[in-house]
């Protein structure tokens, strides 16, 4: 017992000199200092949240200083405080989905991960058609609002009309509704294309790859005119496949931001390596990622998983 108070009231006299590390997106900070004219390295890490049941019913009241970041459609993110001295400054992110749906539920919810191969076939007789029905539910209303001007139109850090001013190949720049918009070594953009009939990286062909190397350029110096601390060899673009929604568009995180399942590999295909595939694969201007097989994962939640490949797999046809 004894031991345990000496030890504790080291911490007080911990004198800062500067700050050493951060990492894990901010959540984890390692500050160079002295105690008693001795160096002394002190790393803070935030604690993980409490899941009992009784913990979690008064867990919204704690929060204090609330101060929307913005507000598309059923989405709305948050800064907030969870400490009790005033002058303390925002420690939680938070991001509401109001009204939710039970996809966001299911794809919020723990589940089990599948490993699946789609074949051109497989995605042209079943999961081109999924998609469609999901773009006509109404799932982009938030996305046609930022590129229409109605929403987010204050965080857009760069909109490009095209080279030589071609409408379908205009794209904007704008922050992934996930970053906080401060911690820079967990930065994570967004490029969405404006033009609607290209749903995934699926659509994507081969006269498009002039295309995606000046949209990859565009990106590279916009993020790093905003943000000029970060260079261009620090930043990763990639496509997710399947997407959270369906219409086109890039991920620009920096390369220090936490690795999860998100940039994954069977998740994350990266821009670079597209482009390259593109300009490889058999055929005319006219060939693309439509005409080749891509294995990549699937939660077991997910509609493809148990409308279209758990099928597959117990018919003994995947």
């Amino acid at each position: 017992m004894e031991e345990n108070t000496t030890s504790e009231a080291l911490v007080p006299l911990f004198k800062l000199e500067r700050l050493l590390n951060q990492d894990q997106g901010g959540r984890r900070i390692t500050l160079l200092g002295s105690i008693e004219d001795k160096p002394a390295l002190l790393t803070a890490e935030r604690a993980a949240f409490p899941t009992d049941p009784q913990t979690l019913q008064v867990f919204h009241n704690c929060l204090r200083d609330v101060k929307n970041l913005g507000t598309n459609d059923i989405y709305h993110w948050y800064l907030a405080c969870v400490g009790q001295n005033e002058a303390s400054l925002p420690d939680l992110k938070l991001n509401l989905i109001s009204p939710c749906t039970e996809k966001h539920i299911k794809k919020y919810s723990p589940q089990g991960l599948r490993i699946v191969t789609e074949t051109p076939e497989i995605y042209k007789s079943q999961v081109r058609p999924y998609i469609a029905k999901q773009r006509e539910e109404g799932r982009l209303d938030w996305v046609f609002n930022i590129i229409e001007g109605r929403k987010e139109q204050e965080d857009i850090i760069f909109r490009d009309p095209g080279q030589n001013g071609a409408k379908d190949e205009a794209f904007l720049l704008a922050p992934d509704l996930n970053w906080d918009r401060k911690t820079l070594t967990s930065l994570h953009l967004l490029a969405l294309v404006e033009r609607r009939d290209i749903w995934s990286l699926r659509d994507l062909k081969k006269s498009h790859t002039v295309w995606l190397q000046h949209m990859r350029e565009k990106i590279l110096e916009a993020t790093v005119k905003k943000y000029p601390t970060i260079e261009k060899d620090q930043l990763k673009l990639y496509f997710h496949y399947q997407p959270t929604f369906y219409h086109l568009h890039i991920h620009i995180v920096h390369i220090l931001l936490e690795p999860t399942s998100t940039q994954a590999i069977g998740k994350a295909f990266s821009l670079e390596n597209l482009i390259s595939q593109l300009e490889s694969v058999s055929g005319g201007p006219g060939a693309g990622m439509a005409d080749v097989s891509l294995t990549y994962t699937l939660g077991e939640s997910h509609d493809l998983w148990t409308e279209v490949f758990l099928p597959l797999k117990e018919g003994g046809k995947g």
